[in-house]
């Protein structure tokens, strides 16, 4: 199985990506809202596709991206039918299997946190998604969205710490820096659940906790109540160009494209001067404007048409888009694969021609 945790540090929500790499099929666990450009780059970059979005409750802290995700690429939205949220493609209920190709989570109501808490166990009782019923040596709180402490407790005790002992627990947040837990260990050390501690001990402690309430939860209670449908407008693509969008954070356009339309955006090529008289020539119409000159000169170009960045493979080329982003540039992508993928693709430049 292919699995990657990812995590937006605003909210401190961990996203989980898994993916069966024999039929590509793919499920987002958690999605934000702020992340969907990221987590659609990262799945297609490992030959996934996701077919669904689940939600472990409806969150308070940030919006979730599952409206988006659905909208860009027609997969299902599911989360529990005790969550009352409208819009979902599939409403689950305990016991429920979620398929993705050959493997596949089941679904497990853990309210407590919220009424509508689902946590997803892998087919082979490896892993465990606890969305924040269960989190590293602590719980998700109780005091609103029809939270119960004693509900909670009987949840952890009576479903999560039911299974297997090196089941590893991925909660849906951290504070602290950590990433990943155990079954054994959260029995043994979670302070507010684990070893003696008894159900008046924890209600006792949850309902003194004393804390403030989210600072997004009057926008994305909603939002998520909806599926995050409100928001799914939000995060427009740029549609100057057929831009390609990669984890790392960089817009990149295809080398055809470009050779096919040099008029609508200028091209600078941000190589050494060496290189930019070199063998792999340059393209026709390019600025140099070698990179380490790029904050400086910048202002030199036109600012209402789109700049597309060039160099050898393409690592200072996707510097150069940052750099721009930086100085307020947003319209800016980085040639895929630079010169190299240029020239192997057979198409002409300057040098190319003036040898002919």
């Amino acid at each position: 199985m292919i699995f990657r945790q990812l995590f937006d540090p605003q909210s401190s929500t961990y996203t989980y990506l898994l993916g069966d790499p024999v039929s590509g099929a793919a499920l987002l666990i958690d999605p934000v809202l702020e992340h969907v450009r990221r987590d659609l780059a990262l799945a297609s970059e490992l030959g996934l596709i996701v077919t669904a979005t689940l939600e472990t409750h409806v969150h308070a802290d940030h919006i979730t991206g599952a409206g988006l995700i659905r909208q860009r690429t027609d997969c299902a939205l599911l989360i529990a039918t005790a969550s009352g949220a409208k819009g979902a493609d599939r409403y689950l209920e305990n016991g429920d299997q979620i398929a993705f190709g050959a493997r596949s989570l089941r679904a497990l109501a853990t309210p407590g946190h919220t009424y509508g808490c689902m946590s997803y166990l892998l087919d082979d009782g490896s892993m465990v998604f606890t969305g924040d019923s269960l989190l590293v040596r602590s719980c998700g709180r109780t005091d609103f969205q029809q939270g119960s402490a004693a509900r909670l407790y009987q949840s952890v005790h009576e479903i999560l710490f039911a299974l297997p002992e090196p089941c590893l627990v991925y909660p849906g947040h951290d504070y602290r820096g950590f990433s990943v837990t155990s079954i054994a260990e959260e029995r043994r050390f979670n302070p507010r659940l684990g070893g003696e501690i008894s159900v008046q001990d924890f209600t006792g402690y949850m309902d003194n906790l004393g804390l403030a309430h989210p600072k997004r939860i009057e926008e994305a209670v909603p939002a998520n109540l909806q599926c995050g449908t409100i928001a799914s407008g939000t995060g427009q693509e740029p549609n100057w160009a057929p831009l390609s969008y990669s984890s790392a954070g960089i817009w990149e356009v295809a080398p055809r494209w470009l050779e096919e339309n040099p008029g609508r955006v200028q091209i600078v090529d941000v190589r050494e001067v060496s290189e930019w008289n070199g063998p792999l020539g340059h393209i026709a119409r390019a600025i140099h404007i070698p990179l380490g000159e790029l904050a400086e000169r910048h202002a030199l170009l036109d600012p209402h048409c789109p700049i597309v960045t060039v160099c050898r493979a393409g690592g200072r080329s996707a510097q150069a888009t940052i750099i721009l982003n930086r100085l307020g540039r947003l319209d800016c992508a980085s040639l895929a694969g630079g010169m190299l993928r240029w020239r192997a693709e057979g198409l002409e430049t300057q040098k190319a021609r003036a040898e002919q």
